[in-house]
């Protein structure tokens, strides 16, 4: 079924390819290393890229791109790269665009490792970084150097919630020749898309919301044009890091409830931020749901919602902050979120545990930091389990 038209629940349920032989109604599993050619005109044929047939799973899996078409689909891309992880997707993208002497511009309170990695590896060959808080346009403006090569922004930033404006930000580095790569992960497709708005590459941790049920690690790239779908691909195939068959079904599968599940955590999310803004022992919170977030309006203009994630600190610190994440019931505490159930964790002494403390107050990464997913359980338990939680302060 051609979905190109049609609308975004359509394109949930009904886009990437299906089982042609059998009429499966879903795409079948191919839990297989390799691929039998017909004759060896055929494999000659597949290696040169002559006919479409399939090779190696590393290369190429007819379950895998099912899944890759889909979210292409959604992102308005050219097409998709599935990855073992949401990190062998950034580390992918790294290698493809970053090389001696490269520079890059990054969101400064991005996930932790996503920055680790930077700062830890890709230092050590000669890469240069510069890391700033994208959402102020004219700090990019003024980081952009002669060697820059990527732009990299991740917006809402995890955790601090900041909005990078994604068109504007796209129009000061394509005025240098700059590829702009946006982390989508804390939206989904759902709620944003960056290539529409300006950028030239998409990822996500499939992890989160596009799984949603904390059940499969995974991360997709998402290219708008050929060239650098080519070149990105190329580069996971050598890297050796992607995305299993089993892996590509289950996530497939997650994504067709996409927007159920975002449209009833964002409504959940809304009334927990609604219910801590006024508690007398919440001191601040960040959900660009509030009218009271700095880039609110922005929020409002380049998304389609304000998905489900909380950032707030506690009257009391990092104490305080322990004794909520110590004496909660119903939320799990666990790194990730995006899921169905609600979880919350300390990014300082977790998730961003790998930044040099210097580094995370800088990126406005606060000791007393509470990063809070919501979930889709019913609001009023989510709200009465942080009461009796925050009670014990």
């Amino acid at each position: 079924m051609n979905t190109k038209n049609k609308g975004f629940n359509t394109k949930l349920v009904h886009a990437g390819s299906y089982d042609d032989v059998f009429g499966s109604a879903t795409t079948p599993i191919y839990q297989t290393s390799t691929f039998m050619f017909k004759n060896a005109q055929h494999g000659a044929d597949c290696f040169a890229g002559k006919s479409d047939g399939y090779i190696y799973t590393r290369i190429g899996n007819p379950t895998i791109n099912a899944f890759e078409d889909a979210v292409a689909e959604l992102e308005h891309g050219f097409g998709g790269v599935a990855t073992s992880s949401g990190m062998a997707a950034v580390s992918t993208v790294y290698m493809a665009l970053l090389g001696k002497d490269k520079h890059i511009v990054c969101s400064s309170s991005v996930y932790g490792p996503s920055r680790g990695v930077l700062e830890r590896d890709f230092s050590r060959y000669g890469v240069e970084m510069t890391f700033i808080d994208t959402s102020d346009l004219q700090q990019i403006k003024d980081a952009i150097k002669d060697n820059t090569s990527v732009l990299y922004i991740e917006t809402p930033t995890n955790p601090t919630m900041q909005i990078t404006d994604i068109e504007e930000a796209s129009k000061i580095a394509h005025q240098h020749g700059v590829t702009v790569v946006v982390d989508n992960t804390f939206s989904s497709p759902y709620l944003q898309n960056p290539l529409v708005l300006g950028a030239d590459v998409v990822l996500h941790s499939i992890t989160k919301y596009i799984n949603g049920h904390a059940d499969i690690v995974g991360g997709v790239i998402v290219a708008k044009e050929e060239a650098m779908y080519k070149k990105i691909r190329g580069q996971m195939i050598y890297l050796g890091g992607n995305m299993d068959p089993h892996q590509a079904y289950m996530t497939h599968r997650g994504l067709k409830t996409l927007s159920l599940r975002m449209e009833k955590a964002e409504e959940n999310a809304m009334k927990v931020a609604e219910y801590l803004e006024k508690h007398p022992k919440v001191e601040w919170i960040l959900y660009p749901g509030l009218k009271s977030h700095p880039q609110h309006e922005l929020a409002k203009k380049q998304m389609k919602g304000f998905s489900s994630m909380i950032s707030f600190g506690l009257k009391g610190g990092l104490d305080a902050g322990r004794i909520v994440m110590d004496n909660v019931h119903l939320a799990g505490l666990a790194v990730s979120l995006g899921g169905v159930e609600s979880l919350i964790q300390h990014p300082a002494s977790m998730t961003h545990a790998g930044m040099s403390k210097e580094a995370r107050e800088e990126a406005g990464i606060t000791d007393g930091l509470v990063r809070y997913s919501v979930g889709i359980e019913n609001v009023e338990d989510i709200i009465e389990d942080l009461e009796q939680a925050m009670a014990k302060i």
